[in-house]
């Protein structure tokens, strides 16, 4: 995997997680800085350990993009399945809040079931990119506004994000493409694939 930084744009990565959208951005020619709360050993560049709203609201103004990936238990059904959702904040809105208030182009993604909460969001899943993965999330980007997207190209042999009923987690973390990460961190991680083709996409609409 190539990570040697970047001369592009620059691109601020909240709730960045372990850095699977961070990899395709960079590879579509993004500059990276990535925020989470909690300390990231794996995530791939420049890291700082900050709440991810609190950043975005001081220093979200000194980016291109931001990209923000609020976190999902409040929405996702295996937090249904395990517990409730009610325990778990929705942060949607209130990254959006911050989001407007840094006035730059921004995207906010997030899992299926909160897709109702996001403004005109696009879908894409792992079969939009070869990958044998069904893994569809979705993506509020006004900046793009209404673009096609590939067609899902789901098969019987696909992968689902089902801990171990069809594949073992290990082999799912390394289908999606985020083989640098352990298999818990690539639970609520982004296939690299999704941010490299949207990467594209936002420069081409910045140029």
């Amino acid at each position: 995997m190539d990570l040697t930084p970047g001369k592009g744009m620059r691109l601020l990565d909240t709730f960045c997680g372990a850095g699977g959208a961070a990899v395709g951005y960079h590879r579509a020619g993004f500059e990276l800085v990535g925020i989470d709360v909690e300390p990231q050993p794996h995530y791939p560049f420049e890291f700082h350990q900050a709440d991810a709203l609190d950043y975005i609201r001081e220093h979200g103004h000194e980016f291109d993009v931001i990209h923000a990936s609020p976190p999902c238990q409040a929405y996702s059904r295996a937090t249904a399945w395990r517990g409730s959702r009610g325990e778990h904040p929705d942060l949607i809105a209130p990254t959006r809040e911050a989001l407007l208030t840094a006035g730059i182009p921004y995207i906010i993604e997030n899992v299926q079931e909160a897709r109702e909460l996001l403004r005109r969001p696009l879908m894409l899943c792992g079969t939009h990119f070869g990958l044998p993965i069904r893994r569809h999330r979705y993506f509020e980007i006004p900046l793009l506004g209404l673009i096609l997207t590939p067609s899902c190209q789901h098969r019987d042999t696909d992968y689902a994000h089902d801990h171990g009923g069809k594949q073992t987690e290990a082999q799912y973390r390394d289908a999606m493409g985020c083989q640098w990460m352990t298999v818990h961190e690539a639970r609520e991680a982004l296939p690299p694939a999704y941010t490299e083709w949207l990467g594209r996409r936002i420069l081409e609409a910045a140029s």
